[in-house]
């Protein structure tokens, strides 16, 4: 039981930081332009305007694909709560 909650927490890792990735995007995106962190491509990088529009979009998608994600994740790993090991780990591999 102690692995499958164990697995269960690690396949909801990437929804969850989607979430809050997508949260801090939208509502605090970097004030400036800058080649380290936020959403950087050449086009949302050619001014401020593309700048705010690309996180404020991006943000609020990542933010909602985050909570769609997290229900097939719950929904494919209840069946095996008390499978065995090998089982568990055959289908945390499958829906990451």
């Amino acid at each position: 039981m102690w692995f499958w909650i164990i697995m269960f927490l690690c396949n909801l890792l990437i929804p969850v930081i989607m979430i809050v990735v997508g949260y801090m995007m939208y509502k605090h995106p970097p004030k400036k332009i800058n080649a380290v962190y936020g959403y950087r491509t050449s086009r949302s990088m050619k001014n401020d305007e593309t700048w705010k529009f690309a996180h404020n979009y991006c943000g609020r998608l990542w933010f909602k694909l985050g909570f769609i994600l997290i229900i097939p994740t719950i929904i494919a790993m209840i069946p095996f709560i008390h499978s065995t090991e090998n089982v568990v780990g055959i289908v945390s591999c499958q829906v990451v």
